[in-house]
């Protein structure tokens, strides 16, 4: 069977070992699919696995990457054939399956969908597992009845993947959007993107009070913790927070008094086990709604030898917006 490039990660006594090697075919995992990967991305998932931050990788070895855009090369499944394009999110793919950060995978093809009409596969990888979430986020808040007239709508760590996406679809969606940084230099960067007003961090890491002075509607966190507990506290009466991310840590030191004083809910918004039809949904919406020009202007490209550095980057706090791996 042919090799293939592919990033490896091994496990060593001394940690983690992780380098760019030749990967046999045979030795790819059961599926039904085997893609041609052109694109992935870097998540920050992706880098707690680059890094070993946080035990993601579940067996070694282990080729990372949660994303893929590409191409059908063999097929047993009745809904893909060589030639068409795919795109895949999520299902343990980079953590118990080995991942997209390679030339090939082999998968099953119920964790594939088709790519969406209007984007083509480096565009895909922009929008990735992050931007696909932000959507999420955005579709959790609008089942729950919310709408931009209700009041503003919060996204911390707005200069992430996640939030920089959720900025940009939330403003589209005629949201007034605050954005909560770290970074306020990047205030012209998340204004380019809709957002109306910039917070700093720091307004939202003290110890949480059981509620605050009432500030937005509507929340898109992606941080966890004390930001967490702050944002549900100054959450308007019946509004609710889309909580996806926990960069800031998986606690959550609140009360329940946002909940049953105010009717605020708190709304789980999972991408890696989503339904397909979720997912269906989710990525046309972003083929429709996600403006491309934004989309461009929040994306870097790296090749595929760039991204164990942009992964202790991403860690570290210090990515803007979406990073696309070119691998083929």
């Amino acid at each position: 069977m042919s090799a293939f490039k592919a990033m490896v990660i091994d496990k060593t006594d001394a940690g983690q070992n992780v380098g760019i090697r030749e990967f046999n075919e045979a030795d790819l995992m059961d599926g039904d699919v085997t893609v041609r990967v052109s694109h992935s991305t870097l998540n920050y998932k992706d880098g707690l696995a680059l890094t070993g931050k946080a035990p993601v990788v579940r067996r070694f070895p282990m080729i990372p990457g949660v994303d893929l855009a590409g191409t059908v090369e063999a097929s047993s499944n009745p809904d893909f054939k060589p030639g068409d394009a795919v795109v895949l999110n999520g299902w343990g793919l980079g953590e118990t399956h080995l991942g997209a950060y390679a030339e090939k995978v082999r998968v099953k093809g119920d964790w594939l969908i088709p790519l969406p009409e209007g984007l083509s596969p480096q565009q895909a990888m922009a929008v990735g597992t992050a931007g696909y979430t932000a959507m999420l986020c955005l579709m959790a808040l609008e089942r729950h009845g919310l709408r931009p007239e209700r009041g503003p709508a919060v996204v911390t760590g707005a200069v992430g993947g996640v939030g920089s996406v959720a900025v940009a679809l939330l403003a589209k969606a005629g949201w007034h959007v605050i954005a909560s940084t770290g970074r306020p230099e990047e205030a012209d960067y998340l204004k380019s993107l809709g957002a109306s007003e910039i917070i700093e961090r720091s307004e939202l890491t003290g110890p949480a009070k059981p509620l605050a002075k009432e500030r937005w509607a509507a929340g898109v966190d992606t941080v966890g913790s004390t930001t967490l507990a702050n944002v549900l506290a100054m959450t308007r009466y019946g509004g609710a927070v889309a909580a996806c991310g926990l960069a800031g840590g998986m606690d959550l030191p609140g009360t329940v008094a946002p909940f049953i004083l105010r009717n605020v809910s708190l709304l789980g918004v999972d991408s890696v086990m989503a339904p397909k039809a979720l997912r269906i949904e989710a990525w046309s919406r972003i083929a429709r709604e996600l403006d491309h020009e934004k989309l461009a202007a929040m994306t870097s490209t790296i090749p595929l030898d760039g991204v164990m550095e942009a992964g202790q980057e991403i860690v570290a706090g210090r990515i803007r917006g979406r990073v696309v791996v070119e691998i083929g």
